[in-house]
């Protein structure tokens, strides 16, 4: 790689986590990636790609929409389906000591290249490992254990509000997908860790599945 003898650097994970002796077997497995730094909080020059792998279940898919249609009694589901969406949001910002905002715009342009829901918070954010997660089908917040970093880290069950202000709408891990594809054909999350300087982007698609 080019690096003097004297001169000093780091391996980190996506996360920002620093590969020791101690966590090498832990972080280091097949598929990866690292990052080769000067120090941890070093700012990246360039944008870097992560291929994520992982088998999409086929209810993703198949059954899009299914609980919104369910849900909504004979009514229009589609307010079902952004009330999912915007679930990552409202515990995104559950803690914020201070405003709470939450966005949703609708885009009839063609700035995304398609017309587009966006949610929008100013929440806590997702690291890369968290967004991996947040596309694995049926891993609800309150279960992800194991080599599992939750999308919900650190969530801790809100008082008995009404269910619209606590995030428990989308319970079992499975109506934020769902909800993706039964508005439209594909999904983008990005976010940024409010501990972090990096800005991490997924993107999920019905033609890449």
């Amino acid at each position: 790689f080019g690096i003097a003898t004297d001169e000093n650097f780091v391996i980190t994970t996506t996360n920002r986590k620093e590969i020791t002796e101690d966590n090498f077997r832990e972080l280091v497995q097949d598929g990866v990636t690292l990052y080769l730094l000067q120090s941890v909080d070093q700012m990246l020059l360039s944008a870097t790609k992560e291929r994520i792998d992982f088998l999409p279940h086929y209810d993703t898919l198949v059954k899009s929409g299914m609980y919104e249609y369910y849900a909504s009694e004979g009514q229009n589901p589609l307010p079902f389906a952004l009330a999912e969406l915007i679930d990552n949001s409202l515990s995104a910002t559950s803690r914020n000591t201070g405003i709470r905002s939450i966005q949703i715009k609708l885009l009839f342009d063609d700035s995304h290249g398609k017309p587009a829901v966006a949610v929008i918070d100013n929440g806590r954010g997702m690291t890369s490992k968290q967004l991996n997660n947040w596309a694995v089908y049926r891993l609800s917040k309150f279960t992800r254990q194991g080599d599992f970093e939750s999308d919900h880290s650190g969530y801790v069950r809100p008082l008995p509000v009404p269910r619209s202000l606590n995030s428990d709408i989308s319970y079992f891990g499975v109506g934020g997908k769902q909800a993706v594809f039964f508005v439209g054909q594909s999904a983008r999350m990005i976010s940024k860790p409010a501990d972090s300087q990096d800005v991490h982007e997924l993107v999920l698609s019905k033609e890449d599945f």
